[in-house]
This record gives C-alpha cells, sequence and structure tokens, in this order.
C-alpha cells in the first residue's frame, strides 16, 4: 500500500471515528431534533408467564419434561417475535418452587402432585432458553400465599407450613403464611435467596399479593400475633405495613449484598390510597386501596428507593370513572419523579375483547392507546402485558395493532445507573458482507463485559449525525457473548448500499461506544 493510499485510510478512520463520537456524544443535544416517540431507544416490553393453577405455563400439569420445555421455547419464541425484551416468569407460586429448593418442595403445578421432580430444572432451563433470545428474566416469587386451597393436610407432611402449623392462617378459602411473624419474614426471603444465588436470573419480582384482598364477612385471624409483636404500633394496620416493609427493605438489601447487579421490582394493584382518604392519593374511588387493605404501602417502597422498578396494574380503561387509567399514570409519574426508581404500566390484555368487561375493552384501539398516552410521560419506560396466554390470544388482533404502531423496531432495557455495570469497550467491527441470505457483519468485542449487541443500519453510505437518538436505524439486538461474533442482517434489500455500526452492552444494558463503520 502506498504512503498516500495509507494516509487516505488513516484520514477516512479518523473522519468516521469523530463523526461517530459526535453522533453519539449529540444524540440528546439541543441541536439533534427530539427522538421519535414512536421508536424509543429503549423501553421495557415485558409479558407476565403465570404458572399457579397453570394459567399460562406448563398448560397443564403432568406434561413430560420435554412438552414443558417446548411450551416455556415457544413462549420465549413469541416474546421475541413480539418486539419484547422481557418476560417475568412465575417460578414459585404457592410456597413451592420451579427449581430444586432445599426449602420448598416442587410445585404441584409441574407435575400435578407436590414435591414431585419433574425430571429436569424448570429455572435453570428457563434461564438459560430466555437468555439465548436475549431475553431478560425476572423471577416471579409470591412471598406468602401458600395455597390456593385451605386444607393443610393437603400438603405435603414436609410442607414448611405442615413442619410449623403456627406460621400458616387460612383466609378466604386459601392458606397463608403470617407475615407478622419473624421466622416466616427470614424463611420467605431465604427460601427467594437461594434461586438468586443459584440462577443468573436478571430481577426478583412480585406481583401484587402481600396482605389478602378483603374478602366480605371474613377477618385475617392475626390478633394473636400482633399482641405478640406489635409493641410499639398504635394500630394493627401500621404494624401490618411495617412487616411488609421489613420484607421489601431486608429483601432489597440482601439481593444487593448477594447480587449487587439482579434488579428488584414489585407490581402492586395500582391505587395507593383514594383522594377521598388521603389528599395525597390518587383521584380514583376504588374499592381497594394498597396502604389501607393489603398493608402495602407502595409508594414509601418507591420513596425509600428500596426497589428498582414499580409497574402499578392498571388494569382500567382511559375514562373509567371509578380508577380512570390516565389519572393513575399521571400520578405514579409523579411519584417516581426525583428518584431512581423506574415506572413501567402494567396492562391488562386479559379484558381485551371479553363482553363482561368496561365496554371500553371492545375497542380494539384501547390497549394501543395507553401507550400512546404514555408518550406524554417521560417517567414510564416501558409496560407489562398479563398475561402471555392473553397476548398469544390475540383478541380483537389488539396486539398487531399495538405492534404496528409502538414495536416497530425493537428496543434496548432501560439502564438503572444504581446497579452499577461498566460498558464494553468499543467493539471493532471487521466487515459486512453480502451473501445468499443477507448482510452478515462480523465484530470484535469486550468478551469481559459485552454479553448482548445492538446493530445500526444507515441507507447509503452515510452516518447522520444525530442517529443514535432513537431506534429509528437499529436493525437487531442479540445476546452476544466471546470475542469474535457474526450476525445476518436479513432484512437487507440486494444491491443496496448500507451504512453498518455496532456497540456492545454489558448484561445491565450499559451501552459501549459506536463502532467505527462497516460500508456495503
Amino acid at each position: 500500500m502506498t504512503l498516500r493510499r495509507i494516509g487516505l485510510v488513516a484520514t477516512v478512520v479518523a473522519l468516521a471515528g469523530s463523526l461517530l463520537s459526535s453522533a453519539a456524544a449529540s444524540a440528546n443535544t439541543p441541536d439533534c431534533p427530539a427522538p421519535n416517540p414512536d421508536v424509543p431507544a429503549r423501553q421495557l416490553r415485558a409479558e407476565w408467564i403465570a404458572s399457579v393453577v397453570n394459567i399460562d405455563w406448563p398448560s397443564r400439569p403432568g406434561l413430560p419434561a420435554a412438552e414443558q420445555q417446548a411450551e416455556l421455547v415457544r413462549w420465549l419464541d413469541e416474546a421475541v417475535d413480539r418486539r419484547l425484551n422481557t418476560v417475568m416468569l412465575q417460578v414459585r407460586p404457592t410456597a413451592d418452587a420451579f427449581w430444586p429448593s432445599p426449602f420448598e418442595p416442587w410445585s404441584e403445578w409441574l407435575t400435578g402432585t407436590q414435591g414431585q421432580d419433574p425430571g429436569y430444572d424448570p429455572l435453570a432451563f428457563a434461564v438459560s432458553e430466555a437468555h439465548r433470545r436475549n431475553l431478560e428474566l425476572h423471577a416471579w416469587f409470591n412471598p406468602y400465599r401458600v395455597a390456593m386451597h385451605a386444607d393443610p393436610s393437603r400438603l405435603r407432611p414436609d410442607h414448611p407450613a405442615r413442619v410449623h402449623p403456627d406460621w400458616i392462617l387460612p383466609y378466604g378459602g386459601k392458606l397463608y403464611y403470617n407475615p407478622g411473624i419473624p421466622e416466616v419474614r427470614r424463611f420467605a426471603e431465604d427460601a427467594i435467596l437461594d434461586a438468586v444465588r443459584r440462577y443468573d436470573v436478571d430481577a426478583v419480582h412480585f406481583d401484587d399479593y402481600f396482605y389478602p384482598y378483603p374478602v366480605a364477612g371474613q377477618q385475617f385471624e392475626d390478633e394473636a400475633t400482633y399482641q405478640t409483636y406489635g409493641a410499639g404500633f398504635a394500630t394493627k394496620a401500621d404494624w401490618r405495613r411495617n412487616n411488609v416493609d421489613l420484607l421489601v427493605s431486608e429483601l432489597a438489601a440482601r439481593i444487593t449484598a448477594l447480587k449487587p447487579w439482579v434488579k428488584f421490582g414489585i407490581s402492586p394493584f395500582a391505587v395507593w390510597r383514594n383522594k377521598a382518604t388521603d389528599p395525597t392519593g390518587s383521584d380514583t374511588t376504588a374499592g381497594v386501596q394498597t396502604y389501607d387493605d393489603l398493608g402495602a404501602d407502595t409508594r414509601k417502597w418507591v420513596r425509600e428507593q428500596w426497589i428498582d422498578y414499580i409497574v402499578p396494574q392498571v388494569y382500567w380503561n382511559i375514562g373509567f370513572p371509578p380508577a380512570d387509567y390516565a389519572k393513575i399514570v399521571d400520578w405514579w409519574s409523579r411519584e417516581v419523579t426525583g428518584t431512581d426508581v423506574h415506572l413501567y404500566v402494567g396492562q391488562a390484555n386479559y379484558k381485551v375483547g371479553v363482553s363482561t368487561q368496561s365496554p371500553a375493552w371492545m375497542d380494539p384501539n384501547e390497549l394501543s392507546s395507553h401507550l400512546t398516552f404514555n408518550r406524554s410521560y417521560p417517567q414510564v419506560r416501558g409496560d407489562v402485558f398479563f398475561s402471555a396466554k392473553d397476548v398469544r390470544t390475540n383478541r380483537l388482533s389488539h396486539m398487531d395493532i399495538l405492534a404496528e404502531r409502538h414495536y416497530t423496531r425493537p428496543a434496548l432495557v432501560p439502564v438503572l445507573p444504581q446497579r452499577g455495570g461498566v460498558a464494553p469497550l468499543r467493539p471493532l467491527l471487521v466487515d459486512a458482507r453480502p451473501g445468499p441470505d443477507g448482510v452478515t457483519v462480523r465484530w470484535l468485542q469486550d468478551r469481559r463485559r459485552s454479553t448482548e449487541f445492538a446493530l445500526y443500519r444507515f441507507d447509503g453510505w452515510t452516518l447522520p449525525r444525530c442517529g443514535f437518538a432513537d431506534a429509528a436505524h437499529l436493525v437487531a439486538t442479540g445476546r452476544s457473548e466471546g470475542l469474535l461474533r457474526t450476525f445476518t442482517d436479513s432484512t437487507a434489500q440486494p444491491g443496496q448500499r448500507y451504512t453498518y455500526v455496532l456497540t456492545t452492552l454489558d448484561r445491565l444494558h450499559n451501552q459501549s461506544p459506536p463502532s467505527l463503520p462497516a460500508w456495503r
């Protein structure tokens, strides 16, 4: 190569590096146009996969291991096809386990018989298969629910609830651990942390079940426990809230001590308190208030920043008088402001197209309108859909509509700075070669930190200065571990000129500087 050509190549490389640095640095500067809200660069897109009473997976108890695995793989593949990036998988639905736990028996929802080995490790399989597809897996635990019936004799003789009958209380036709007993709280934390310690889960996730939902004419008989442990509390309600606060705060601290990168999120019933009960509450008249009825001071968890994210289950339509979706999202957006807690919204896919629900749910655009509304609130960083079977059923084509309007491009998972992590070093994009299946890009990456790639494609041999502000040019994301990696862009048009740029991300989605471009 002549000195002149070497000089030319060096100039091009330097110019490309300068353009990339400028593009990355200026993505959110005033002289760049506002990012396109249709294609956000980062957005949590998730669904719940429920196992209790076989809501989603397994489809029924007693399936052979291979069939259970095939069903789960199909759920994960469908999540990818829908451009989701996270699943919340229920692994401790009723004081039992979807892994070989030393604390609690195998779940009956796997085999039909509590304590029976399903022939494989479902949680290990789920983590591996989710990560293979570049999905985050949030392990979903129910802290206090013991059984969907009220008969302790139906539990295994060695079940902790049988060994410690003083730990449980029947209520509303179900069995619960008594949250007021310190040993119960510690046991629940230990059982959950066993999974965190042994498996590469991305987060610990709770839903809305703490103290049970009120049942007319029944009392949760914890008066004796209150008399034993409630000294210093003016009311039983205060004591109950403190019991749940201790669970949340202690578990948060123990997760961080064990694995600082594992997130902790909770999805409560959406109404903390009605405005009529507390002037600082939401403008709602909901029949349940988590603060008063469930012993769950959800607002406190946000303000204390014990949790990394909150997913209020805003399972009502826009304009619903007792609990208007718009008013509740507005209230929660104001509550997370000034904190490090991310706000995601729980969406009620299970109501869409169901004639017994409010008439608004017969509108196939209702759920899409929720996501459109959310764009007015930058505090809302994503959505979680309940549940997987309703995403699959897709009544009124509501998920197709949502995808066409909101999920036309992939999205990176939002970063939680408090969980740490370090962005990988800039990858080296080796080349971009056309072939019969598309354009194959090859790159070298920081193998110590990289777990994910994000590939950007620009038409022509150009690199827009503000091209990384949103996902308009994001072609694909995927799992990316090791040193030399490849990916084939099957959407590339033959003969079309493109500029490719690649970044890599660590497990907490901190993004590297963009690579130098490869032209095709």
